[in-house]
């Protein structure tokens, strides 16, 4: 099953720390959101692989937008 990474308030993906087909574990920060010039990780909700990220750097997203797709472990 897949889970829905959304972004929880709008603003500007400054940094990427996973890649598609990698893992991550659940609570690990994989997307960094700068907002008001606050910078809010993201973090993945549950283990997995990474199965698509929809953003890049510099991309600007609204909140709840989705921002990456993992398969659950």
């Amino acid at each position: 099953m897949a889970e829905e990474v959304r972004a929880p308030l709008a603003g500007k993906i400054v940094s990427i720390n996973a890649e598609v087909g990698g893992a991550v574990e659940e609570d690990e920060d994989i997307l960094v959101i700068e907002a008001m010039k606050m910078e809010t990780p993201i973090y993945a909700p549950c283990d997995g692989k990474i199965k698509e990220i929809r953003v890049k750097k510099g991309d600007e997203v609204e909140e709840d937008d989705i921002l990456a797709i993992i398969d659950e472990a």
